[in-house]
């Protein structure tokens, strides 16, 4: 059942969250593909922008954030 989520975040308990998001399917999001010889370099930008974008939207403070390669496959 969903649950308001003023029941769910206590800023005065907890202020910081470390939100963490992966790829499905180890499908490729930024860097050097190699089984494919492409480059996703490109969706880095994509990405940092959709962060502020929705930081701003939902009235949050991004302390922090890293867009990482693929790695350790």
């Amino acid at each position: 059942m969903t649950r308001p989520r003023s029941s769910l975040i206590s800023l005065a308990d907890t202020p910081w969250y470390h939100v963490v998001n992966r790829c499905v399917r180890r499908a490729f999001l930024c860097g050097h593909d190699a089984a494919s010889g492409s480059n996703f370099d490109h969706r880095r930008g994509w990405i940092e922008t959709r962060i502020r974008e929705l930081a701003s939207v939902f009235t949050i403070d991004v302390a922090a954030y890293a867009v990482m390669s693929n790695h350790g496959k």
